[in-house]
């Protein structure tokens, strides 16, 4: 790296925090811009990274040639420190572009998907680090047994959350790369959903040892290099799934995993639900691939406490539950319901809903309506912005209108904190990948003191 200074525009993102870090880590001069405080940037200033929350052009470093500029595509085009750098000579990259650059000449361990790929990529991590070998890792979430989204280590092994915004994950080339999943999202880039999938086939033709499909995907083994294996949760046609299932009483699965190297016996999972099985099948069959022993495989899958907002547990008492979720697309919406249903048959569940952007509204509510239909009461709030207008006649009533939950209601946020301490709970959830994290903590309290 022949920079001194590197300087991020949108440095609060959870990608963009975690390549910050790395490159402080590295012993580089690191600092940047982002539009709100948060707890990931407080995080950064803590790590004496220098972060600043107005638009100003003069806090960007005045040496062109010693500095370069990352950025996401999430920050407005009008930005104006945006405008600076272009305009006087910055070398200027995409967050995505400098990913790639760090995972070049090292083995690059890759999870792509819809959904599943934060918990997935972020067990990966832990079972290499638990297992001795030791990873960098560049996760879209915070690992809950580090504190941290980013992992560093001197061992040439590099983990990565494969993100298909804006077609990022095509700047990677993974030595052995898992897609969990591949529903319809960010229409409002791809356009439609045959454009999507296109993006993901172009990814596993990029894979070069290893590509572990969810079983069913539409890719096909003459679109990649690599070796194909198919994963799934119990389909016994896959490559690696679970027999013998069995739950506690707190929802946590023990299983044997079937693999094409024999039989895995009484894997505990230490995370909740079914789909944290088949999250800890993929993220196995990633590294069985990659060499780690299977007795040192089993005890980090017991160990792994999850991504924080990923089927957080944050209170679970056989009379109140209250689990936090970062679900913002109607399948992860139905996985997640029906892996607490199957958790806690039952009992209430109560949801709180925060939808994530105007255009993922518009192009699914009815999906989202019907996922949500599935709770016993729906608290649904206002639409969270993240980088978007407001498009006319698109707010949370098009969803409203068709859920057919026994109970429901439309709240604003400001709302939720004095409504939820009046309501007689059970089974609570929060899902959402907006604000909605800032209640966590409140509901927590408030919950704990009742």
């Amino acid at each position: 790296m022949k920079y001194g200074h590197i300087y991020f525009l949108g440095i609060g993102g959870i990608g963009m925090s975690a390549i910050a870090r790395y490159y402080s880590f590295k012993g580089l001069k690191v600092s940047g811009y982002d539009r709100t405080p948060s707890p990931l940037t407080h995080a950064l200033e803590e790590e004496g990274i220098d972060v600043h929350y107005e638009d100003d052009p003069s806090r960007i470093p005045p040496d062109v040639d010693d500095t370069l500029v990352v950025y996401t595509p999430a920050i407005p085009e009008d930005l104006a420190e945006y405008r600076h750098v272009l305009s006087h000579g910055y070398r200027v990259i995409k967050r995505s572009r400098m990913l790639g650059e760090i995972t070049r000449g090292q083995t690059c361990l890759a999870v792509a998907g819809t959904h599943g790929k934060t918990t997935t990529s972020t067990l990966v991590a832990h079972i290499l680090t638990e297992s001795g070998e030791g990873c960098s890792a560049f996760l879209g979430g915070i690992s809950k047994n580090y504190g941290t989204n980013m992992l560093v280590s001197h061992t040439p092994v590099v983990v990565a959350e494969a993100d298909e915004f804006d077609r990022s994950f095509l700047q990677l080339n993974p030595a052995i790369a898992a897609i969990t999943a591949m529903d319809a999202d960010h229409l409002d880039i791809y356009g439609d959903l045959e454009h999507y999938q296109q993006a993901f086939r172009d990814f596993a033709a990029q894979v070069s040892g290893v590509l572990i499909l969810k079983y069913g995907l539409p890719v096909s083994k003459d679109c990649t290099p690599a070796k194909v294996y198919s994963y799934h949760l119990d389909a016994p046609q896959a490559d690696f799934h679970a027999e013998n299932m069995r739950i506690d009483g707190l929802g946590h699965y023990t299983y044997d995993l079937r693999f094409p190297g024999g039989l895995l016996t009484d894997i505990r999972v230490g995370t909740l639900g079914w789909v944290n099985v088949e999250n800890s099948i993929a993220a196995a069959a990633i590294c069985l691939c990659h060499g780690v022993d299977g007795q040192k495989l089993r005890h980090a899958i017991g160990t792994f406490e999850g991504a924080q907002r990923r089927l957080d547990e944050q209170v679970n008492t056989p009379s109140l539950t209250y689990i936090d979720d970062y679900a913002h697309h109607p399948n992860e919406l139905s996985s997640a319901i029906s892996s607490i249903r199957g958790m806690f048959p039952a009992r209430k569940i109560t949801a709180v809903f925060q939808p994530h952007l105007y255009s993922r509204t518009r192009d699914f509510a009815p999906e989202f309506a019907e996922a949500l239909g599935a709770v016993d009461k729906l608290i649904l709030l206002d639409i969270y912005p993240a980088r978007e207008e407001p498009i006319p006649g698109v707010t949370s009533e098009l969803i409203f209108k068709d859920i057919h939950a026994p109970e429901k209601v439309l709240l604003k946020k400001e709302e939720l904190l004095d409504y939820l301490m009046k309501e007689p709970l059970d089974v609570l959830v929060t899902f959402g990948a907006g604000n909605i994290d800032r209640f966590v903590e409140p509901i927590k309290d408030m919950l704990l003191k009742r």
